[in-house]
């Protein structure tokens, strides 16, 4: 494979869901410009008290059915588990991976913790793992076909611009996915392909998952359809169909809830039907109830779980911490991304009659409209760092969230929206020990690079802070200028060259290094030797931090790169090596395990999403892997030479 293909096949994804995201935002940010606060408070006060309870039964139904997706994945796994076993599973599982994403608190991860506690296999914790995961896209398929077969102009933007027979045709070709999918089931549901050994459910029970996850679908679709107002044309059919496109690109986007990418483009779909506020309205309400409220009822359900099974684990490794850090750091970057983003679209909000205007003048007021889109796009920047750990990252996101509170203050915004951004601050400084992990612009000497990035961001930060102040600008965020067919050139240039600049800077500081492990040759032993640890047996390559006082020696196994042992070295390094060896991997599309590894670091492995085996014949060591792949990986273990 090319250099350049294989770079595509890793990054392409993320480059996807970054253009993604980037046309979600100039979709709110068009549909918010004659949009007020008020309006969508107006808007939220106008939504009857029985049609919150209708959402919050309908909401109770959709996570009803999901339970039974897990139900039906014990069966299929031929390990069956008690509905009420299988629920706890199923609602902490889709609430954390629907609301975070990210991979330590991954449905997979979630639900290996369940079922090992509950007998199962890696192997039988495997399937039933793909077949809730297949569940929900048989779902899609089935109700997508329908509506492009029945209403082909809804989907939002390319219904309305493509033929119907277009349209139509794409939704028989999902209805003949589909088919295959059931056909298959019922004359061959064992068979190999890819070199990989595929078992399939029977036809009933994939005739099942396909009815149970069309009725998950439709009732999720009518959680938000039961909180719009009557609107002409209308219809449920219609809006499933606007419901699933916008979902479907939130999950392509690989966002965690969809956020900011399902959000325009159900804008976008229901733009011809309702005002702009009454949208947002129902949109904040079906966050709430469908995202926000589980989220921390399963957190806190998952929390007692563990603490209730795993004793034994959390006393070895000393501190009952480290299952609930699992979960803040995640939530709380999430968090942060999610102020970074209403940042953004809050800069896109007129101030007119705002306490800024009142208090410093229109012209500071006009500027809150750039700096707070700026905040926002630098607070989605610290939230990536938050993901990996980063006490710099910490540090900024802290002083970004206090900004953006101040910022939406003096803006005059409802004194709720301020307050949450102070919230999520606080509680994000009581977490300081849970960031751990030191930059590289910290934790080594400048690089001529690092130098370049840190001069680059305060020149244009100073930059823009000045631009924010002329005419043409203050009343736009700082995308809308660059996009704006009146501005000067020469002003559009500027300020789009150093919002990215500023944001690439920032962004680089907090990126991991490139990493180059070592070949086990002469060199490395003696380099290994030095840090006073031997190699274990099968090592074919080392990675060091760039302190040189810890390194990793590990062997590449296909789809997997495992390291042997915990770090060698020095402890207090043991932690960034981990997470380099992680990044490695990531950088290379293969999976991250640790072989023989003792208690110390169980926390860090954990937060890297990977879970804990015991090794056979080894008492206190632990193989640390993807819940998916455990059983695979200790397999290609036990072969190494």
């Amino acid at each position: 494979m090319s250099p350049v293909w294989s770079r595509i096949r890793r990054q392409g994804a993320t480059g996807f869901g970054l253009l993604l995201l980037v046309g979600a935002l100039w979709v709110v940010q068009r549909e918010f410009r004659e949009l007020k606060v008020a309006d969508i408070g107006a808007a939220l006060r106008a939504i009857p008290p029985v049609t919150l309870w209708y959402a919050a039964g309908w909401t109770l139904l959709a996570y009803a059915v999901l339970t039974i997706y897990d139900r039906l994945g014990s069966v299929y796994a031929g390990k069956p588990v008690s509905y009420v076993r299988t629920s706890l599973a199923s609602f902490c599982a889709y609430t954390l991976a629907h609301n975070i994403g990210f991979a330590a608190v991954s449905g997979a991860a979630v639900r290996y913790r369940f079922y090992a506690a509950w007998g199962l296999t890696p192997v039988e914790i495997a399937k039933v793992i793909a077949f809730t995961s297949l569940t929900f896209g048989l779902g899609a398929l089935a109700l997508g076909g329908l509506v492009l077969v029945i209403e082909p102009e809804v989907v939002p933007l390319i219904g309305a611009n493509s033929p119907h027979w277009v349209m139509r045709g794409i939704g028989l070709l999902l209805w003949g996915v589909l088919g295959a999918y059931l056909l298959l089931s019922r004359i061959k549901p064992h068979f190999t392909a890819f070199g990989m050994k595929i078992d399939l459910p029977g036809f009933r029970m994939a005739l099942a998952q396909t009815m149970l996850a069309s009725v998950d679908v439709a009732v999720t679709a009518m959680i938000f359809y039961a909180l719009l107002p009557p609107a002409p044309g209308l219809t449920f059919i219609r809006f499933l169909g606007i419901y699933v496109a916008s979902y479907t690109t939130g999950l392509a986007a690989s966002v965690p809830g969809g956020l900011g990418v399902f959000d325009g483009a159900i804008l976008l779909g229901l733009s011809p039907y309702l005002p702009t506020a009454e949208v947002v309205g129902a949109l904040l309400i079906f966050r709430l109830y469908y995202y926000i409220i589980p989220l921390f009822l399963s957190g806190g359900l998952f929390i007692a779980f563990e603490l209730g099974q795993r004793r034994k684990v959390l006393a070895r490794v000393g501190t009952l911490t480290g299952v609930t850090e699992n979960f803040e750091v995640p939530v709380l970057a999430g968090l942060a991304g999610l102020g970074g983003l209403a940042l953004l679209f809050i800069g896109a909000l007129p101030v007119k009659g705002s306490l800024m205007e009142e208090w410093a003048g229109h012209l500071a007021a006009g500027a809150s409209h750039f700096g707070a889109s700026l905040l926002g796009s630098l607070l989605l920047v610290a939230a990536y760092g938050l993901v990996r750990r980063l006490r710099l990252a910490w540090g900024a996101a802290i002083f970004l969230l206090l900004s953006g509170a101040f910022a939406v203050w003096l803006r005059g915004e409802a004194w709720w929206l301020w307050s949450a951004y102070l919230l999520v601050g606080g509680l994000l400084a009581g977490t300081g020990a849970s960031f751990y992990r030191d930059a590289r612009v910290l934790a080594e000497p400048i690089s001529p690079g690092n130098f370049a990035a840190l001069a680059a961001g305060a020149v244009c930060a100073i930059t823009l802070a000045l631009v924010a102040y002329h005419e043409p600008v203050r009343d736009e965020s700082w995308w809308s200028v660059v996009m704006a067919d009146d501005a000067p050139d020469s002003l559009r240039f500027t300020v789009g060259l150093c919002a990215v600049l500023l944001l690439y800077a920032a962004a680089r500081l907090l990126r991991p290094a490139r990493l180059r492990p070592l070949p086990w040759d002469n060199a490395a032993r003696l380099r290994f030797a030095a840090l006073g640890a031997e190699a274990p047996v099968g090592t074919e390559a080392v990675l060091f931090t760039d302190t040189g006082r810890a390194a990793v020696p590990f062997m590449r196994r296909d789809g997997a790169w495992i390291a042997l042992g915990d770090p060698a070295g020095n402890a207090r390094d043991s932690t960034t090596a981990i997470w380099r060896f992680r990044d490695l991997c990531e950088r290379h599309g293969v999976d991250t395990a640790f072989w023989g590894v003792g208690d110390a670091n169980l926390r860090v492995y954990n937060d890297l999403g990977l879970v804990p085996l015991p090794v056979e014949g080894q008492p206190g060591r632990w193989l640390v892997a993807p819940a998916e792949r455990a059983r695979r990986i200790e397999d290609a273990i036990t072969k190494r030479a």
